[in-house]
């Protein structure tokens, strides 16, 4: 069966009424028979129907043991991060999302977990930072926003050579694109605010991992914690995935008409899309992925903040703002928005220049985009108005 089918055909219809829309069982608790004899169900911080359908939906998209659904993609890292302990070390890939960065450095660091942080788009790279104490490698595969791809069929291997735990996040790709639970992880995490839920709604976060052992610990970790998705984003996130398909081909296609076209635009120096056969690991994005993405970040050649600013000002079909994965076509600017708070040195030792801007591609039409963006870049070349200085 097609993944397109069996998306659809996981969802499924009401035994207790036949509806074929999953209810929203808004309710705290369940009463029971009988002390401990109940419907499946006690409270729902611990379960809950609505959840439950999400839940076991995303663990068979990713072809995992059990699925997990938290208030949002930061609480799900929160709680496979509680998986470590004191004096265990996870080897985490180097261009991190910008949340990401500040938990592992400003908050597990005091708890004395330490992060690596390590080029992980180089295998060789990945076996040297192996440590005695590494227990987890972090991997985001492509990552934000420079789209690196790892190579995780072989970083698995390096992973189980020394018994360490892989966990991908799979957010900008879903399982449609990508699936690394057959290519060797343990763990798969979304944020489903973005591609998943797909209408910038909902903030959401799944996990899924492949045995009880992991089930059972993140079961815990999730109850006692409290930090569980609610039925009614539970629902939207479900209503959102019915659609993600036809959603994400259309990105898809979008994003690589315009990675083309600024590869060729005068005022633009580097292009970041996996789909370009420029692209350093483009041969390892074609051999685990089915589609390339529907991110594409670019520079200028004219690398600053300044410049950077003016375009993203000056779009009107690419929305400035934080986030990606929605249907309407958004840009961002990491130095000054979404990566702000991760030291400068650090951020540009990276590749994330002054002047990258992030493009979250819509479904609106591809040339009418190229359009916004073409206008929006050439401002660069036009004096600037009262309010700016010329930029050199």
């Amino acid at each position: 069966m097609k993944i397109s089918t069996q998306l659809l055909h996981s969802i499924p219809v009401d035994e207790l009424t036949g509806a074929i829309s999953v209810p929203i069982y808004q309710t705290s608790t369940f009463v029971q028979e009988s002390p401990g004899i109940n419907k499946g169900f006690e409270f729902s911080r611990a379960n809950n129907p609505t959840r439950k359908v999400l839940e076991n939906l995303i663990c068979g998209l990713e072809e995992g043991h059990a699925g997990f659904a938290f208030a949002s993609g930061m609480a799900a890292i929160d709680a496979v991060m509680k998986l470590l302990k004191t004096g265990d070390e996870i080897m985490a890939v180097e261009d991190t999302y910008g949340g990401i960065f500040q938990m592992f450095q400003h908050m597990f660091e005091r708890f004395g977990i330490k992060a690596n942080f390590v080029d992980t788009s180089n295998t060789d790279k990945v076996l040297a930072a192996i440590t005695p104490n590494t227990r987890m490698i972090w991997l985001e595969s492509p990552t934000n926003p420079t789209l690196r791809i790892s190579d995780i069929k072989s970083i698995s291997k390096i992973a189980k050579q020394h018994n360490v735990l892989l966990v991908v996040d799979n957010t900008l790709c879903t399982p449609l694109i990508q699936q690394p639970m057959p290519l060797g992880a343990d763990i798969v995490i979304h944020s489903a605010t973005k591609y998943l839920a797909g209408h910038t709604d909902v903030i959401a976060g799944l996990v899924v991992v492949n045995s009880k052992t992991l089930a059972d610990q993140l079961r815990f970790n999730q109850n006692i914690s409290g930090s569980i998705l609610s039925p009614f984003e539970a629902w939207l996130t479900i209503r959102g995935i019915e659609t993600l398909c036809l959603r994400l081909d259309k990105q898809c296609s979008n994003a690589m008409a315009i990675a083309t076209w600024l590869s060729a635009h005068p005022a633009v120096d580097k292009v970041y899309y996996p789909g370009l056969s420029t692209h350093k690991n483009h041969h390892i994005a074609r051999k685990q992925q089915k589609q390339y993405g529907a991110l594409v970040s670019f520079s200028l050649k004219n690398d600053n903040i300044k410049n950077a600013i003016r375009v993203v000002n000056a779009t009107k079909l690419f929305k400035l703002a934080e986030s990606f994965g929605g249907v309407k076509s958004m840009l961002d600017h990491p130095a000054t928005m979404t990566h702000r708070n991760i030291p400068e040195d650090f951020r540009k030792k990276t590749g994330l220049q002054d002047s990258c801007i992030r493009l979250s591609v819509g479904i609106e039409d591809a040339e009418d985009l190229i359009n916004d963006l073409k206008q929006a870049l050439d401002k660069l070349n036009l004096p600037a108005g009262k309010t700016m200085t010329v930029l050199q």
